[in-house]
């Protein structure tokens, strides 16, 4: 009988409710319930959060790789919204969003996914390059405002993103009020029997594909654009990857395809390839990050304790600029926080359990300066560009599920400092004889040489850190 599974019900939008998974889950052993407590990276809520802290384009030199579906083809390339040919209220959005010339991704993207006939589209590139308002201004283009029915599907992994993707199509159309939108997303209930006047869809997987075939709530044979957004989180969640498949087979052969992801492993690629075909395709080069700008430390300790107090000590030459301080579990950070703050501190504390939004509000007031400090986990090592941060603690040194050096994770912490050709400082605390073999091991992979800091001797550090 222990053996015995209930399935759950699958709910009305096309989910699975799992409420009650937690209880029939078995009994982790305590090494488990360790793990439990260091950060699981939730690549949703982290796509979200790049989305919420971009308040402007990244300025990108990096080069964008174009593979055409006819090589013969011309390359076309824009360096103004108006080449484009925009209707007027669409270039009157665009410039009220504050866009003032094409990014690098759109200058090539725009004009293959505003061209007649349409061209399909494989896009890759990070968050913040403008991808969003490049397909949003392609199915803006694409609508023929009246005709009262869908004419554009978008698909987004999460209900929060969706709504996301779906403000910067207000924003767009702010003077284009004759194309309307709607959400296809959980708690949206239409009436059964009805059809959309709406002409643009954005929802999550499960309840577009609702809406297509089980309610026909919407024709798919009149659809003329199905964006498939963050493909890289859609992949990642189970179900969404078959759900979009399904709902892209229902679609006219001569509907335009763009797919979009931040990153371009196997398994994004191999799933871009089943949803798209003849695909022209975009990828533009990640930023290097590189130690070169960076003077690292260690401190020797014997505890937690003395790290804290090796951590007091060069409080006062870390808060010339700004400091993130890193650290392996949530336990420990809000320890840490804590503990800081009594002192009489004042720093920012940033970890998993925080809701998507309160996590961006806590960066926006570290990005203007409004605390010096702040200590976070894992969840804030990738994507957070502060240009003044000019020093990074590593209270804990970043270990993988097996207690061996995540070099990768170290390179992404690190990399917070020495940004925009500045030099930086790193500081990693060694408190036993593991972490002091941690330590070796990752300076043994970058072939950088970290060196003792006498905490008495703090005149270097201040030197970097101002």
């Amino acid at each position: 009988m222990g053996k015995l599974q209930l399935k759950e019900k699958p709910e009305e939008n096309g989910t699975t409710a799992n409420a009650n998974a937690k209880d029939s889950a078995p009994a982790k052993s305590e090494g488990e319930k360790a793990a439990d407590d260091d950060e699981i990276e939730d690549v949703g809520a982290q796509s979200l959060l790049n989305k919420l802290i971009r308040n402007n384009l990244v300025n990108t030199t990096n080069q964008v790789e174009v593979l055409q579906k006819d090589p013969n083809s011309p390359l076309y390339s824009v360096k103004s919204f108006e080449e484009l040919r925009l209707k007027p209220q669409l270039l009157q959005g665009v410039y009220g969003m504050g866009f003032n010339r094409p990014s690098k991704i759109q200058e090539t993207a725009l004009p293959m996914m505003l061209a007649e006939p349409p061209q399909n589209l494989i896009a890759q590139s990070q968050s913040g390059t403008g991808k969003t308002a490049a397909f949003v201004l392609a199915m803006l283009s694409h609508v023929d405002p009246n005709n009262k029915y869908p004419q554009c599907l978008c698909v987004s992994p999460t209900y929060e993103l969706a709504l996301q993707t779906g403000k910067v199509i207000e924003q767009m159309g702010k003077y284009y009020p004759e194309v309307k939108l709607v959400y296809a997303i959980r708690g949206n209930k239409l009436q059964r029997g009805m059809k959309l006047q709406e002409q643009i869809v954005i929802g999550t997987p499960g309840t577009m594909l609702d809406w297509c075939s089980k309610f026909k709530f919407i024709d798919p044979k009149k659809i003329k654009v199905f964006v498939l957004d963050e493909a890289d989180v859609m992949i990642a969640t189970q179900g969404h990857q078959d759900q979009s498949i399904r709902i892209q087979r229902m679609l006219p052969k001569n509907c335009q395809m763009l797919l979009f992801s931040a990153t371009f492993e196997e398994s994004v690629w191999n799933f871009a390839q089943r949803i798209v075909p003849d695909p022209n395709i975009i990828k533009l080069k990640r930023e290097e990050e590189t130690l070169d700008t960076i003077k690292q430390y260690y401190v020797l300790c014997n505890s937690k304790e003395e790290k804290f107090q090796a951590l007091s000590n060069i409080y006062g030459a870390i808060t010339i600029a700004q400091a993130m301080i890193f650290c392996h579990t949530r336990k420990t950070a809000g320890w840490l926080a804590g503990e800081l703050s009594r002192e009489g501190h004042q720093v920012a504390l940033l970890s998993g359990e925080m809701q998507v939004e309160q996590r961006a509000a806590v960066i926006e007031r570290f990005r203007d300066g409004k605390e010096k400090v702040l200590v976070t986990t894992n969840v804030c090592a990738r994507g957070i560009d502060v240009e003044q941060v000019s020093v990074v603690i590593n209270f804990d040194l970043p270990i993988d599920k097996d207690g061996n050096p995540d070099n990768e994770t170290y390179l992404h912490r690190i990399g917070r400092t020495g940004r925009f050709g500045k030099r930086g400082l790193a500081i990693n605390m060694v408190d036993s004889k593991m972490s002091m073999n941690i330590l070796y091991r990752i300076q043994e992979h970058f072939n950088k040489k970290i060196e003792k800091l006498d905490t008495d001797d703090l005149d270097e550090i201040e030197k970097i850190a101002s």
